[in-house]
């Protein structure tokens, strides 16, 4: 069944919001489409009401007119009717229709529907099966020539003034004071006037709807500030937290979720206030504690180094039976290794009270590596190479990278395999020194770790003859240098540590 639709022109046609930024926009935004959305939702509840009403008016109406003409010009027509009388009666009807522009059709017994006005719709067959099949009258809206029409289709009764079926009878229009007649009268007028009525209520609309936007712009601006203005204090305090400012306090007036979030931040802002002066209070304590047991271990340190060395000359002069002389051995080397763990936590300590100086010169950083070398035996050493190629000036302190080179070689040789490669290149205003073993390499998940204090990568064996902290001392020389040191593997096997020191045409204090 085909049924026209009176258009409904939306006021949101071709908008396509584009994604806004910062919040403030968000809010006035999303207040403004919950408006739009309620007042289009209104306006299309009331459209739809309002054409209901509209056009069931018409129906009720049509349906009452069609039926007072049929019950005023049925009577006087003679059944069986001729096609003559069906287009005389259709005539009549659509005279007497006036502004309402009936156009009428006729038919008896299910015969072709006969009109007397040559512009007459065709009737639907669903509304004339349906009119046969209900016996009662029906309508229907359909479109005509780009034109929304309302067809009805009423059966025509035998009325009895007397009581009495089966004489005097005459057609009429109640089904129900007697059995159909068989003839039935079709009606379509245009609902032009109606479809108007319901254009104006969609123009209304859609005028209202833009001052309605309007107006509910100030009370979305309203919420937006009163939003924001918390949020804005928020993340000022924020700011000021990770500048280091954990007194930060903020002003928590009210009773809604935004006071509740300002008064956690202040509790947060409270705890991490005394965890970080705790935090504080702990490692100056423990720095403090190993300054101290550094310092006071070097005096006793070094009364057992001169005792190990007289030992150590008994030792090599045979005088010492066996098992004593392997044990003075043993004794010398933990001796040794003792100092140098006090030694390095004494430079750990200068390092984290920043006293440690710096004394820069201007040399050449393949001198630097040659003495390192030549200092610990490892010049004439097959195991450890040097590739210098051209010169590296630079502006450092040559104890401290003598420091550098010696922890770097020394890891590579404990922890590698030989040979170790030490290289010096010139990149621009860098120089790198590259200290590359053909061990394993470092594994993935120490990569991050080896420049910490006290890391071992194998943690199954604690005892590896160091400290774990000659890497550590190592980056934090580098840093005094104004360099960086890094760790990496190399993709033919083994670490690759490099350190990169600015030349000496770049250093600052030089000319």
């Amino acid at each position: 069944m085909r049924r026209f639709r009176l258009p409904l022109r939306s006021a949101a046609r071709g908008f396509r919001p584009h994604a806004p930024r910062g919040l403030r926009v968000r809010l006035v935004v999303a207040f403004l489409l919950a408006a739009a959305f309620g007042a289009l939702l209104t306006a299309g509840l009331t459209f739809h009401r309002a054409r209901a009403a509209i056009l069931d008016r018409a129906e009720e109406t049509a349906v009452a007119d069609l039926r007072t003409q049929l019950d005023s010009l049925a009577p006087d027509l003679t059944l069986p009717p001729t096609a003559e009388d069906l287009r005389g009666l259709t005539r009549q009807i659509d005279q007497a229709g006036g502004a309402r522009a009936w156009h009428t059709s006729a038919s008896y017994r299910g015969g072709e529907p006969v009109t007397a006005s040559p512009g007459t719709p065709p009737v639907p067959d669903e509304l004339r099966r349906a009119v046969q099949d209900s016996g009662r009258a029906v309508h229907q809206r359909t479109e005509h020539d780009g034109r929304p029409w309302l067809a009805l289709g009423m059966p025509v009764a035998y009325t009895d003034d007397s009581g009495d079926t089966g004489t005097g009878t005459g057609p009429g229009t109640h089904a129900d004071a007697g059995s159909l007649s068989g003839l039935t009268v079709y009606a379509a007028f245009p609902l032009d006037d109606d479809r108007a009525d319901i254009d104006a209520l969609v123009t209304a609309a859609e005028a209202g709807a833009v001052p309605a936007l309007a107006l509910a712009l100030v009370p979305a601006l309203f919420a937006a500030r009163s939003v924001l203005r918390p949020v804005r204090r928020l993340r000022h305090g924020a700011e000021r937290i990770a500048a280091g400012e954990l007194d930060t306090r903020l002003d928590a007036p009210g009773r809604d979720e935004l006071a509740d979030l300002t008064r956690s931040f202040n509790t947060m802002a409270e705890t991490l206030e005394r965890d970080a002066a705790e935090l504080r209070r702990l490692e100056a304590g423990a720095r403090r504690f190993a300054a101290d047991v550094a310092h006071e271990l070097r005096t006793p340190l070094a009364a057992m180094a001169a005792v190990t060395e007289v030992l150590d000359e008994d030792a090599a002069s045979g005088v010492l039976p066996a098992d004593t002389e392997d044990a003075v051995r043993l004794i010398s080397e933990e001796v040794r290794a003792l100092a140098r763990t006090v030694e390095d936590l004494m430079e750990v300590s200068r390092f984290d009270a920043k006293a440690a100086p710096v004394h820069r010169e201007d040399v050449d950083l393949r001198t630097l590596v040659t003495k390192t070398l030549q200092l610990r035996g490892w010049a004439h050493d097959e195991r450890v190479r040097a590739d210098l190629p051209e010169p590296a000036p630079v502006r450092v302190d040559p104890r401290r990278i003598d420091v550098v080179l010696g922890n770097l070689v020394a890891n590579a040789l404990h922890h590698g395999r030989p040979p170790v490669t030490v290289a010096v290149r010139v990149r621009g205003d860098r120089v790198r020194v590259t200290v590359t073993d053909r061990g394993p390499g470092i594994p993935d998940e120490a990569l991050p770790y080896v420049f910490d204090r006290f890391y071992k990568a194998d943690a199954a064996r604690p005892r590896s003859g160091g400290s774990g902290l000659g890497l550590a001392i190592a980056q934090e020389n580098a840093a005094l240098n104004d360099g960086t040191l890094t760790a990496a593997n190399h993709p033919d096997g083994g670490a690759v540590f490099t350190l990169t020191l600015p030349s000496a045409a770049s250093s600052p204090g030089t000319t």
